[in-house]
């Protein structure tokens, strides 16, 4: 028995496609364009509350949809680190294409899981280094 992937039913290259110059401005914390972002070619850097949280080179990377899906303002700033081309959708697109919605949700659950590892590892670190402090019992 064999089965597609609803994320593999997800195809997005027939959007429009917006080019960024090195160094602009893709989405600013705390506006709003309604916009889901998916990365063509190029690379980006996220930046939240002044810290730089990833470098993001990934065909198929998505932006905009921590925003589209609270129906809140963009959480971080992403801008261009070299020539970047986007494909882009309303965010509308996630009330009415299942294969959207499906294609964000891994997304975001891949993202999720990348973080609780990071968070594990640095947890594993700061309790090595407290017990190094207290010395031998």
């Amino acid at each position: 028995m064999s089965s597609t992937s609803t994320c593999a039913a997800f195809d997005y290259s027939d959007l429009p496609v917006a080019s960024y110059r090195t160094g602009e401005n893709v989405l600013v914390a705390g506006s709003s364009t309604g916009r889901l972002l998916f990365l063509k070619d190029g690379a980006v850097a996220v930046v939240r509350q002044g810290t730089e949280i990833a470098t993001i080179d990934t065909p198929g990377a998505v932006f905009g949809e921590i925003s589209a899906l609270l129906n809140t303002p963009h959480t971080a700033d992403v801008y261009a680190l070299r020539p970047t081309q986007f494909y882009v959708a309303d965010a509308g697109l996630l009330r009415f294409s299942a294969a959207a919605l499906s294609y964000v949700a891994a997304a975001l659950a891949r993202r999720l899981d990348r973080s609780n590892e990071i968070l594990v590892a640095s947890l594993q670190t700061r309790e090595s280094l407290t017990q190094g402090c207290r010395g031998p019992q």
